[in-house]
C-alpha cells in the first residue's frame, strides 16, 4: 500500500467544487467594514469572529503600522530565544492585570496557547476532563499529553461528578473546557463546575477565545459573567476575536505560567508573534478597557438577529452569545440554504459533522458591534426569503 494511496482516493472536495457546492477556504478580495468582495461580488458578513467591530479602527491600524517601522515585520526567532520585544513584555503585563492574574504569557496561536499548556501541565499518570464539545486544539492538546483523558456528555454535571467520583484522590485533575462553545454559542456550566473541582481537588482550565472581550461587565470573559473569576485556574484566550489580531494567551498564578513558559514545546520552539500583532492587541485591549458601548451595542445586535430567527421559525439551540447557530440538521439542505445565501450577497458558514453531532447540521451566523441596522435586516430578509425557498420554514 502506499502511503498516499489516501490522498489519491479523497474526491469529496473535487465533486463538492464542480457542483458549487464548496463552501471553504474561499478567498476574499476586499474588506470594507463587515462587507467583503468576493469574485468581485459584495457581500456582508455574518461569519467572521471580529466580534468588537477592531479589524479596521483608526487606533489600532496606527498602532500595526508604528509597529512595522520600529520593529520590522518579524521577530525571526523564538521567544526563548531572540524573539522576546519589549512589547511582547509589555502586553504580558496588560493582560495579567485586565483578566486580574498574576501572571499572562503569549503563544503565536491560539491553538498553540491550548498545546503548550494541556500538553505541558498534564502528564502521565494525571487525568484531564473534558466536554465533548470542546474545540479541537483541546482534544489535540489531551492526546499530546500522556495524560488519561475522560470526556463528559456537553454540560452534564450528573456525567462530570461520575467521571470524577470514579477517579483515586491523589490523581492530578485538570478540567479544561470551553467557556464560550464556537459553534453552538452556549455557555458552560462554570458554577457548577466550580463547585465540583472544589468537591474533588480538581484544577479548572477555561479557554474563552469566544468569551473574552464580549463576556462580563468589563469584557474579562465567561468567569467573570458568572462571578467565578476567582476559582478558575488558567484562562486561555486568543487574539483572533475581538483583540482583531492573531495569537493566542495563558493566564493564572505566576508559578504556574512560569513552568508552562519553560517546557511548553509550542512556544520554545516557535517563531514569536509579529510585531504588528502585539501592536494590535495592545490597541484593542484599550479599546477594550474603555469603549464599553461596543458591547452593549453587540448584544443589542445579538438579541435582535436571535428573535428575528426565532420569530421566523429557526432553530437556533442554546445559544446565549453574539454566536447564533440556525440548525437545519440535515446536510444537504444546509449547504442548499448556504449557496443560496452567498448567491444573495450574505456570507455564513455552513458547519456539519464533525464539528457539530451528526444530524445537528448547522449555519453558523456570528456578530459584530458595527454591523448597521440596514445590513442586520438585509440578513433577516435573505435567510427569511432562502429559507421559505427551500421549504425549512413556512
Amino acid at each position: 500500500m502506499d502511503i498516499f494511496d489516501k490522498c489519491y482516493s479523497f474526491t469529496r472536495a473535487d465533486e463538492a467544487q464542480e457542483i458549487g457546492m464548496y463552501p471553504y477556504f474561499t478567498p476574499i478580495q476586499e474588506v470594507n467594514g463587515n462587507k467583503v468582495k468576493i469574485d468581485g461580488k459584495e457581500m456582508i458578513m455574518v461569519g467572521s469572529n471580529n466580534y468588537l467591530g477592531l479589524i479596521n479602527h483608526p487606533q489600532v491600524t496606527k498602532a500595526a503600522q508604528q509597529a512595522l517601522e520600529r520593529y520590522g515585520v518579524a521577530t525571526c526567532g523564538s521567544r526563548f530565544l531572540n524573539g522576546t520585544l519589549d512589547i511582547h513584555v509589555k502586553l504580558e503585563e496588560r493582560l495579567a492585570k485586565f483578566m486580574k492574574k498574576e501572571a499572562a504569557l503569549t503563544f503565536s496561536t491560539g491553538f498553540q496557547t491550548n498545546q503548550g499548556i494541556i500538553s505541558t501541565i498534564v502528564g502521565r499518570g494525571d487525568s484531564i476532563l473534558t466536554d465533548r464539545m470542546v474545540h479541537a486544539s483541546i482534544i489535540d492538546a489531551s492526546r499530546l499529553s500522556f495524560g488519561n483523558v475522560h470526556k463528559f456528555k456537553h454540560n452534564d454535571m450528573v456525567d462530570l461528578e461520575r467521571i470524577l467520583s470514579s477517579l483515586e484522590e491523589d490523581v492530578g485533575k485538570l478540567i479544561v473546557i470551553d467557556g464560550v462553545f464556537s459553534m453552538e454559542g452556549d455557555l458552560a456550566d462554570l458554577p457548577s463546575i466550580v463547585k465540583l473541582a472544589k468537591k474533588y481537588n480538581t484544577k479548572i482550565m477555561v479557554d474563552d477565545a469566544h468569551g473574552i472581550g464580549v463576556m462580563g461587565k468589563s469584557g474579562r470573559g465567561t468567569a467573570e459573567h458568572f462571578g467565578v473569576e476567582e476559582d478558575v485556574d488558567l484562562i486561555m484566550g486568543t487574539f483572533s476575536k475581538s483583540f482583531a489580531s492573531l495569537g493566542g494567551f495563558v493566564v493564572g498564578e505566576k508559578k504556574i505560567i512560569s513552568y508552562v513558559k519553560h517546557f511548553a514545546r509550542s512556544l520554545i520552539f516557535s517563531a514569536s508573534i509579529t510585531p504588528a500583532s502585539v501592536a494590535t492587541v495592545l490597541a484593542t485591549l484599550d479599546v477594550i478597557e474603555t469603549d464599553t458601548e461596543r458591547r452593549e451595542r453587540l448584544w443589542q445586535i445579538t438579541e435582535k438577529m436571535k428573535s428575528g430567527f426565532q420569530a421566523m421559525g429557526y432553530n437556533t439551540g442554546t445559544t446565549e452569545t453574539p454566536i447564533i447557530p440556525v440548525i437545519i440538521g440535515n446536510d444537504e439542505l444546509t449547504f442548499k440554504l448556504w449557496k443560496l445565501l452567498r448567491e444573495g450577497g450574505i456570507f455564513t458558514n455552513p458547519v456539519i459533522y464533525p464539528a457539530v453531532p451528526k444530524e445537528q447540521s448547522l449555519i453558523r451566523t456570528s456578530y459584530s458591534a458595527t454591523h448597521t441596522d440596514e445590513e442586520l435586516d438585509i440578513v433577516l430578509e435573505s435567510f427569511e426569503r432562502c429559507g421559505r425557498q427551500l421549504g425549512i420554514i413556512k
